[in-house]
C-alpha cells in the first residue's frame, strides 16, 4: 500500500504551529527584556533579551527549513549557529562596556522580567521536546530554548544578589556567564550541524557507488 504522506504532512503542519508560537513569545520576550534592560541598566537583562532575538531569528529560520530537503536543514542550522555565537561575542563586548563605564542595574526588575522569560521559555521548551529529534534544525531551536532557561535562573538569581547587596558585580558576572554560556551552545549547533552533513554526504556517496 502507498503512502500518501498525511502522517509527514501532519507533522510538517505540528512543527510550524509550535515555531510560530514560540517565535511570537520569544520576539515579545525579546522586545519587553531588552527595554526593561535599558530602563534598569541591567547587562544580564539585556543579555537575555538579545538571547531570546537570536531564539526569534532560529525559530524564523526553522519555519523555512521545514517540508525542505536535509541539506537545507543542515544550512539553517549552521545559520542559527552562526547567528548565536555573534550574539554571544557581542554580549561580552556589551558586559566589558558597562564593567568600563559603570552601570546602576536595578535587581527588582532584573527579577521580575527573568521570572516571566522563564516562564515563556518553560512552556517553550515543553512545546519543543518532542519535535527535537525531528531535524538539525529542530534540535538547534531546543538547544536556544535550553540556554535561554539556563539563562533566566542565572538572572534571577544576580538580580537578589544586586539587590541584597547593593553591588552591580553580579549583573557583570551573570551577563558575562550567559555570553560564555551561549557561545558553547552555539559551538554545541556547528558541531551538530556538521555532523549531519557529515552524515549526508556519507550516505550519498554509499548511495552513488551503489548505483
Amino acid at each position: 500500500m502507498s503512502d500518501c504522506g498525511c502522517q509527514h504532512e501532519a507533522r510538517n503542519a505540528m512543527e510550524r504551529r509550535v515555531l510560530w508560537v514560540a517565535l511570537g513569545l520569544n520576539a515579545a520576550m525579546a522586545v519587553i527584556g531588552g527595554i526593561a534592560g535599558w530602563i534598569a541598566q541591567s547587562a544580564g537583562l539585556l543579555a537575555d533579551a538579545l538571547d531570546m532575538l537570536s531564539d526569534a531569528t532560529a525559530y524564523a529560520i526553522g519555519l523555512a527549513a521545514i517540508g525542505r530537503a536535509a541539506r537545507f536543514k543542515v544550512n539553517a542550522a549552521y545559520a542559527s549557529g552562526g547567528v548565536l555565537l555573534l550574539l554571544g561575542v557581542g554580549v561580552l563586548v556589551e558586559v566589558g562596556r558597562r564593567a568600563l563605564y559603570g552601570s546602576a542595574p536595578e535587581g527588582g526588575w532584573m527579577i521580575s522580567i527573568a521570572c516571566l522569560s522563564l516562564v515563556v521559555n518553560v512552556v517553550v521548551l515543553r512545546m519543543l521536546s518532542p519535535l527535537r529529534d525531528g531535524g538539525v534544525h529542530l534540535r538547534a531551536s531546543w538547544i536556544f530554548t535550553r540556554a535561554d532557561v539556563v539563562a533566566n535562573v542565572g538572572v534571577i538569581l544576580s538580580g537578589f544578589l544586586v539587590a541584597r547587596l547593593g553591588s552591580r558585580i553580579p549583573d557583570l558576572v551573570i551577563g558575562g556567564l550567559i555570553g560564555m554560556y551561549v557561545i558553547k551552545e552555539a559551538l554545541e549547533i556547528l558541531r551538530e550541524a556538521r555532523s549531519a552533513r557529515d552524515g549526508a554526504t556519507a550516505t550519498a556517496v554509499t548511495e552513488g557507488m551503489g548505483r
